[in-house]
């Protein structure tokens, strides 16, 4: 604990006082600076790969050996690493008051429901709207988004004003009251509380400090799959580019999400594919690529209704600007611009294994240029051909109107001996 000695129980006390080596950061060494005599002692800061190698040395010798770490160091702590790497039988772990209990308890506020995050890791650099899983604030902002109430623990670079600059970018700013506790037991103990965040943005901060954000109104339950057409902003009435709910439907359920799954959308016209594919891969990310002006800008404001943190559009005629995007789990490719030969074939070479390319098709001659590839690709492929009719009011009664068939076409390249064919 940071109150040193006076925070350690009896046990902890001994294992302190009988200890050969002491392994801790360079704050809390020093912490207990006064109380390692005999022991020798070592910094792990910068070295944590070391450690391991440290202890198995020690023990070896027949040497006690002690990690200090402040708090639980099974909450987003260094006893989750060393049990990977030495084994749960070789540790004996004396957990303490965590940070995060302290915090909630510092404003007096049940946490039974938080949601417990960490930044406490290399810097991730400022955030930018619409960086992708490659940023170390992405599974952040995607947890803040599904989530009422959460502990952030954090560090010097990724600190409490960074986490609240990406709020005020990514326009959530007025939807959560930020509270920071800092230096937590220590004689100069901070809480910043009913700041607002943009003030908190501009504040410097230790990187010892902990953040508690709470939605000022809990979020109301909400649908991930099956939105009506009307939902979607769409250009009317010259194409009404968008994929008709029943297609979307069976298209999604062929492209095999998970809440992970990072997705491509090309050609993403009113982007409801790439929107729906978005709120179900809720820890994921959605690419897509859209090379029309109207359409690219119907999509972005889709994008900003549904209040998407997962989603990156860019406007361009694809492949172009593709390059640099990560290798995808699903595809979906709605609109090729004339290039579905090249597109299919770029596709199936940047899937993951067992990754999914699933085709919407109006035309013949696009299915067949289609066809063509896959049978050249060694890919195993599928067709459904779809035709809906939905009910329209005539008098006093009803009939039904069909809406124009499609074939989907769903492709997963075949793995060879654990190579990608």
């Amino acid at each position: 604990m940071d109150n040193g000695l006076e925070g350690l129980s009896s046990t902890a006390l001994d294992a302190l006082k009988n200890a050969d080596l002491v392994i801790g950061a360079t704050r809390v060494l020093e912490l207990f600076a006064d109380s390692i005599h005999a022991a020798e002692s070592k910094d792990l800061t910068g070295q944590l790969s070391q450690v391991p190698e440290w202890i198995n040395s020690a023990l070896a010798k027949q040497q006690k050996v002690l990690v200090l770490a402040t708090g639980d160091p099974l909450c987003h702590g260094i006893a989750s690493f060393l049990s990977k790497k030495l084994g749960t039988e070789k540790l004996d772990i004396l957990p303490n008051i965590s940070s995060v209990q302290l915090a909630f308890a510092s404003i007096g506020l049940a946490w039974q429901d938080a949601k417990i995050c960490s930044v406490h890791n290399k810097d991730a650099g400022e955030w930018q709207t619409g960086a992708g899983t490659e940023h170390g604030f992405y599974a952040l902002l995607q947890a803040i988004n599904q989530h009422d109430k959460l502990a952030i623990l954090t560090s010097p670079e990724n600190n409490p004003a960074r986490i609240a600059r990406m709020l005020l970018m990514e326009n959530m700013a007025d939807l959560f009251s930020m509270v920071v506790a800092e230096n937590l037991l220590c004689a100069d103990e901070k809480i910043f509380q009913d700041i607002s965040i943009a003030a908190l943005a501009e504040q410097p901060f230790n990187g010892n400090d902990v953040v508690i954000l709470t939605r000022i109104q809990a979020r109301q339950p909400e649908l991930i799959f099956g939105y009506a057409d009307d939902a979607f902003k769409q250009r009317k009435p010259d194409k009404g580019l968008i994929t008709k709910r029943e297609v979307r439907a069976v298209s999604l359920a062929r492209m095999q999400l998970t809440a992970q799954s990072t997705v491509w959308d090309i050609g993403a016209g009113s982007g409801s594919v790439g929107i729906e594919a978005a709120k179900l891969c809720s820890e994921g990310h959605v690419y897509a690529v859209e090379k029309n002006v109207a359409d690219f800008a119907i999509a972005n404001e889709n994008a900003r209704v549904f209040a998407l943190h997962n989603y990156t559009l860019i406007e361009n005629k694809a492949p172009e600007g593709m390059a640099d995007w990560p290798a995808p789990d699903a595809v979906f490719i709605g609109g090729s611009g004339g290039e579905l030969a090249e597109l299919i074939k770029l596709c199936l070479g940047k899937l993951q294994n067992n990754g999914c390319l699933v085709m919407n098709f109006v035309t013949l001659e696009n299915l067949s240029t289609a066809l063509e590839v896959l049978k050249q690709s060694r890919a195993n492929w599928d067709i459904t051909q779809l035709q809906a009719s939905r009910s329209q009011p005539i008098l006093h009664m009803n009939r039904m109107r069909a809406e124009n068939p499609v074939w989907i076409v769903c492709a997963k390249k075949i793995e060879e001996n654990g190579v990608s064919a």
